[in-house]
């Protein structure tokens, strides 16, 4: 909070007493008044009534993440109505967005309602159901639903937005054209973002709700942006009810906790019901498919890497080769040399320099922005260059020393070929289940016990997000590209990598393939 700010109760009351005039429209509350529960006063009293010296409000932009069904549409209606009939800014330009039109008519449509059902605005008001706009005949100003198309958005005058699930956004690019520039002519806006945890942590929604955390944590200061966040971490317990509490602020109010455990029961039995349950219910940001690596267990490895103490160290390659267009990835594993030690993975990547913007439009994947940071290798053209990353490696043998590189067997390319005529040992490796089940499961297990250390990587990050596994009768699992949402190139190889590396610390007197046999090409 700004030094010279202030709490005005006055008009922090005015702004809880024009919502408790307002109706619910919903449920077994419908008709009956919007009595604002503690966590929704305490919000509203701080967002309108801690304002600056000259009167108008500290803060620009409220960011509220919650669960679902806590009374989020009809608050962020509530909150619409206020900035157009009681904000006191002429020709108020309110505007409801969400990721398509339909989204955003959710919230009108309460706004609607509550409208409708307070005869002091209905009589000053137009309401245009058709054109999903609300008109205020006292300050000439409207609230407006928008599409999600950014075109013919540039020269509005926003005093209030209603931002409704911005975690649905494909892009930020909405979100960009509402709220930088386009509130300069007015004295007092408000951008009011209201939306549940989202999937995917490469969005506009994430990178919203990483600085609502480090705002409440007290790793950054912005004095305009007011974070929300109830949501669990993905460390904590999402099987104490005590943290479902914590998080569902509205529970015994809105949310039943009987219907709470039924949800919880089910999760039990199903992983894509928990998947939900920690989504919906407890505000967790999870990937929408069944996620194998959780982000929390994938970090445990994020420690800095020494690269110049590795420097002539013993190592094992995976190498997964992607078609001409498409992303290739090579791991170093580095096994520990003794019980203190981890293991060390250092993953490489290459694209097609021309296809990177391409990608970014896509998929909303910041290619672009880890070719600038180091973490991604280009190749010219449009496709994959393969005498480029032949030299690449050959460079890498000068530093480590590659004991093996394995590498998928149907991908009998000619840079294949190369390399074991450069002199590196290559070990073709199926992708089925005999062959991945086994370092796949270690892999998982090393990453839980925080043995496998990778530095973070943000590409590898990303795709460890990314995994899906399949399992087959026997118990036995294997990740697979078919299902899983995005690339995983740099986890299949990590996995390959491992392998090699275990099997030549379990059996230091000969090779696997001395018993079963050489896969040749």
């Amino acid at each position: 909070m700004l030094p010279t700010s202030h709490y005005d109760k006055a008009k922090a009351d005015r702004a809880v007493k024009f919502i408790e005039n307002l109706c619910h429209t919903k449920g077994k509350w419908a008709g009956k008044r919007f009595w604002l529960l503690p966590w929704q006063e305490q919000l509203i009293r701080d967002i309108f009534g801690i304002v600056k010296p000259d009167g108008y409000r500290q803060f620009r932009t409220a960011f509220v993440e919650i669960c679902k069904k806590v009374g989020k549409s009809e608050l962020a209606a509530a909150v619409a109505l206020y900035l157009l009939y009681a904000d006191n800014e002429p020709s108020a330009e309110v505007y409801g967005a969400a990721a398509d039109r339909q989204q955003a008519s959710i919230v009108f449509d309460v706004a609607r309602q509550m409208v409708e059902m307070s005869p002091a605005l209905l009589k000053r008001s137009k309401l245009m159901t058709a054109t999903k706009r609300i008109v205020n005949y006292g300050n000439s100003g409207y609230y407006q639903v928008l599409s999600a198309e950014v075109g013919g958005k540039h020269g509005f005058s926003v005093s209030g937005l209603v931002f409704d699930e911005i975690h649905t956004q494909p892009n930020r690019q909405l979100y960009d054209v509402l709220t930088k520039g386009s509130s300069d002519a007015r004295q007092n806006p408000l951008h009011f973002i209201i939306t549940t945890a989202g999937t995917d942590r490469h969005s506009i929604a994430y990178e919203l709700h990483t600085k609502a955390v480090d705002i409440l944590e007290g790793r950054r200061v912005d004095p305009t942006f007011y974070p929300v966040v109830y949501g669990l971490k993905d460390d904590e317990d999402w099987e104490d009810e005590a943290n479902w509490y914590k998080v569902n602020p509205s529970l015994g109010y809105t949310v039943d906790i009987e219907r709470l455990r039924d949800a919880y029961r089910e999760a039990k039995q199903n992983p894509a019901d928990e998947v939900t349950f920690k989504w919906l219910r407890l505000n967790m940001w999870v990937s929408s498919t069944v996620a194998w690596i959780p982000d929390a267990i994938f970090m445990k490895g994020n420690e800095e890497i020494d690269l110049a103490a590795l420097e002539g160290r013993d190592c094992y390659g995976g190498l997964d080769l992607s078609s001409t267009g498409d992303i290739t990835a090579l791991v170093l594993m580095f096994p520990p040399r003794n019980e203190d030690e981890k293991y060390i993975l250092l993953p490489f990547f290459w694209v097609p320099e021309e296809t990177i913007p391409q990608r970014v439009k896509a998929a909303s994947v910041p290619y672009d922005i880890w070719e600038r940071q180091g973490y991604l290798l280009s190749t010219e053209g449009n496709v994959i260059h393969y005498d480029f990353i032949e030299k690449f490696i050959n460079d890498l043998a000068e530093k480590y020393h590659i004991v093996e590189i394995a590498v998928d067997r149907w991908n009998a390319t000619q840079m294949i070929q190369n390399l074991e005529g450069d002199g590196f040992t290559m070990v073709p490796f199926g992708q089925g289940f005999a062959s991945m089940s086994g370092p796949t499961k270690d892999f998982y297990r090393l990453l839980m016990e925080g043995k496998i250390i990778h530095g973070g990587h943000p590409v590898l990050r990303w795709m460890a997000g990314n995994v899906v596994v399949d399992t087959d009768p026997a118990g036995n699992i294997k990740v697979t590209k078919a299902k899983s949402k995005e690339k995983i190139d740099g986890i299949v190889a990590a996995i390959m990598a491992l392998d090699r590396c275990i099997r030549n610390q379990t059996e230091p007197q000969g090779s696997v393939y001395d018993e079963r046999g050489l896969l040749v090409f």
